[in-house]
């Protein structure tokens, strides 16, 4: 992967000589893709009073901490590269999508918040939000393999859990009922798709391979590999392979 990464850069540096600095700076000046994705994600989220070398060497010492990032990197980067068509190159998510981005902004926040760095975790979330338009709790627990499309408006709130390999379009919800305290966010298990605009309200599991139609408000406990859409959701059908297949349109039983 990180070989092909490199070519890609060089590539771009061929075809867009404008953007030679750029891509140096942010990939070819550094030896392996953890680096590089510590530097985009640095760079997205510099401010003056918490600068982008600071966000840096915290998140260094979280791969000193927890190696298994590297692997997650690159377990997040394959799954939107393979998911999404509008990727084309290895190399696009990550230098250009904010969904990819957001997502390892988190895991720094994640990090930070289990080793009692909150405010440091909160203020990663905050900065994260304004950047990218998207909020992501640093307590929520994030599995490997995520791709988070587009990005903008989603929601997941402190005690969510997501699971490996799950697909995630703009605008979902992952939130509370408003009534409840403690573990009050939904569970989302393996491979499941989340339509764009949906929203997924309170202690419940979305089992694994399920997929949630775009706008579907969920209020109860889906069963694994069945779709549901509506206001609020009903089982329409079954579902296959939704998150990697990222097939949106399906037959509802009538």
């Amino acid at each position: 992967m990180w070989d092909r990464i490199r070519r890609e850069a060089k590539e771009i540096v061929d075809a867009e000589p404008a953007l030679a600095s750029f891509v140096y700076a942010t990939v070819l000046s550094h030896d392996t893709l953890e680096r590089v994705v510590v530097h985009r994600v640095a760079a997205a989220l510099d401010h003056p009073e918490v600068p982008a070398d600071l966000i840096r060497r915290t998140y260094e010492q979280a791969l000193s901490d927890q190696p298994v990032l590297a692997e997650i990197f690159r377990a997040d980067l394959n799954a939107v590269f393979e998911r999404d068509p509008a990727s084309g190159r290895m190399i696009t998510p990550l230098l250009y999508f904010k969904g990819f981005a957001a997502i390892e902004a988190q895991r720094l926040a994640h990090w930070l918040w289990n080793h009692g760095r909150k405010d440091f975790a909160s203020y990663i979330q905050s900065r994260s939000s304004t950047v990218f338009a998207v909020d992501i709790h640093p307590a929520a627990r994030l599995g490997r393999g995520l791709m988070l499309d587009h990005a903008t408006g989603g929601v997941i709130g402190e005690t969510a859990v997501v699971g490996d390999e799950v697909s995630i379009l703009q605008g979902v919800t992952l939130g509370g009922t408003g009534k409840e305290h403690g573990d009050r966010h939904p569970k989302i298990a393996r491979n499941v798709m989340l339509g764009a605009g949906a929203t997924v309200l309170g202690n419940i599991e979305i089992g694994a391979g399920a997929r949630v139609a775009a706008g579907s408000v969920v209020l109860r406990a889906v069963p694994a590999g069945k779709t549901v859409a509506g206001i609020p959701s009903k089982i329409v059908g079954d579902a296959d392979d939704p998150a990697h297949s990222m097939d949106q349109v399906f037959d509802p039983v009538i």
